[in-house]
């Protein structure tokens, strides 16, 4: 959600004042589309691998073993060290990479915790299970899809 300081405030209600109200209607419509926007990402795998039909059970959880800088929005930055809890596996394509969605982890990286996104399998070390009941189910293109 966007916020505005006060004097962006003030210059909304100025305008208000001056140009009317079908301005300035006009004027917060474009803003507020400039909130909106989104993109659709090409599917990383047609399938994947989670605790549940709607892939809320964590599966385990994992440590970052190499620090991974994010291709593009579907995707976390990870740091070596940092503590993912992974929520599916992706089935991947022959000769496609495997892929992982989770969160992070951690009291020291707050601002990232709850994100959820992709990350190579690769760079991390599964170091917990939580369960061994999985289910394999088709991805949708609301896997993949970026704010």
């Amino acid at each position: 959600m966007r916020t505005y300081t006060h004097s962006q405030q003030s210059l909304v209600l100025g305008l208000l004042a001056r140009m009317g109200y079908p301005l300035v209607i006009l004027l917060c419509v474009g803003l507020l589309h400039q909130t909106t926007r989104a993109v659709h990402m090409d599917k990383l795998a047609d399938q994947k691998i989670c605790g549940d039909a709607e892939c809320s059970y964590v599966l385990s959880m994992a440590t970052v073993l190499d620090d991974f800088i994010s291709p593009d929005c579907r995707f976390l930055n990870l740091r070596k060290g940092q503590v993912v809890y992974v929520y599916s596996k992706l089935i991947a394509a022959e000769g496609a990479g495997v892929f992982w969605s989770g969160s992070i982890y951690s009291e020291r990286y707050v601002d990232q915790m709850g994100i959820i996104g992709y990350f190579p399998a690769t760079v991390v070390k599964e170091t917990q299970r939580f369960t061994e009941n999985t289910v394999k189910i088709q991805t949708t293109d609301m896997d993949f899809y970026c704010d």
